[in-house]
């Protein structure tokens, strides 16, 4: 079963300009206005960035992707201070002010990444199996030449939900030890010969396994979760919180969260019943989807869904990751004698 409310289509990728997804929604649940400080957690093409700039509230974007970061400059400049951007991973955006009235996280790639080849994120064309958010650090094709079959069958499998992880796995470690994987296409045609395709699939046999690789090579699952944790801890007492997701693992962990922290009487099951807790966020409403009319407009928002929440007075609790329920896969920044270290 595909991890989405539908086969992700960020893999294989497709030339879209990029629109904001949800945005009408996303602006609901934020209600920015005059004197307040939003952050915009995943800046990308600044879409959110600029709506809310627009409602005269100042903005804190932050971003890894240095393009995004350059790309960002001139609004910045623009902006007559009210724009303030930060180069960093958004796990980390209660280190860059000490307090908001919003927040807001869109958790998909943005399709600027995938449609530059030279990026490694989409096999639409052929390009270098990279698929680094930051450009730094372990690559796609680090951990496919390296990491040991076990390893790459549980990210396939978790993170793509591929039923085909075990086979794929068996065939890189194979077809490695001859010449490594260093192309998009490459890795892309080596899994559909050895899959194999239907005339009826529309969906490519290797995009399950791109999207494990791009989710494992960023941490884009415990990303989020520290950045959730972050967001709790900058909120002022009545700040808005507003995720958008693409897929169900990113939306579990989102709802878990908003679960966990609006629970004031019984608490996580990962913690001891006595424990005393306080309710840090009062759920605002339930998942919101995007409607036919968006859709058609914009393809990229049909997975896509919005949860919101509103932070209590109360003090953040502990960052306490157990609560998402997330299995143990192989450390991407551990280095080892079978695996490089970061490059």
């Amino acid at each position: 079963m595909m991890a989405g409310y539908g086969d992700d289509p960020h893999a294989a990728g497709g030339p879209a300009r990029h629109i904001p997804v949800l945005l009408a929604e996303v602006l609901k649940a934020l209600s920015p206005a005059a004197g307040e400080v939003i952050v915009d957690g995943t800046f990308g093409a600044g879409g959110y960035t600029k709506a809310i700039l627009a409602s005269g509230a100042s903005v804190v974007a932050i971003d890894r992707d240095p393009d995004a970061i350059a790309a960002g400059r001139v609004l910045e400049q623009q902006s007559g201070g009210k724009l303030r951007l930060v180069q960093a991973p958004f796990s980390t955006l209660d280190e860059h002010l000490e307090s908001a009235d919003g927040v807001v996280l869109d958790i998909g790639i943005s399709s600027m990444q995938i449609d530059q080849a030279e990026r490694g994120f989409s096999f639409r064309a052929d390009g270098p199996l990279d698929m680094r958010m930051a450009q730094a650090g372990l690559s796609a094709a680090d951990v496919v030449n390296s990491f040991k079959v076990g390893d790459l069958a549980r990210i396939f499998g978790f993170l793509g939900e591929e039923r085909h992880a075990g086979r794929i796995a068996r065939m890189i470690e194979n077809r490695r030890e001859k010449h490594p994987f260093e192309r998009t296409l490459d890795l892309a045609d080596a899994i559909e010969t050895h899959i194999g395709r239907a005339p009826k699939d529309k969906i490519h046999p290797a995009t399950r396994v791109f999207q494990a690789l791009r989710i494992f090579v960023n941490d884009e699952l415990g990303e989020l979760a520290k950045a959730l944790f972050a967001a709790e801890r900058v909120l002022k007492p009545g700040g808005r919180l507003a995720v958008v997701t693409f897929h169900s693992l990113e939306d579990r962990i989102v709802k878990r969260f908003i679960a966990d922290r609006a629970d004031a009487a019984t608490g996580s099951r990962h913690l001891p019943e006595a424990q005393a807790r306080t309710a840090t966020f009062k759920k605002v409403g339930s998942g919101v989807t995007p409607d036919e009319a968006e859709i058609s407009a914009n393809p990229r928002a049909r997975s896509a869904r919005l949860r919101a929440a509103a932070r209590t007075d109360a003090p953040a609790r502990a960052g306490d990751v157990s609560i998402f329920g997330l299995p143990k896969l192989p450390d991407p920044k551990l280095p080892g004698a079978d695996r490089p270290g970061e490059r």
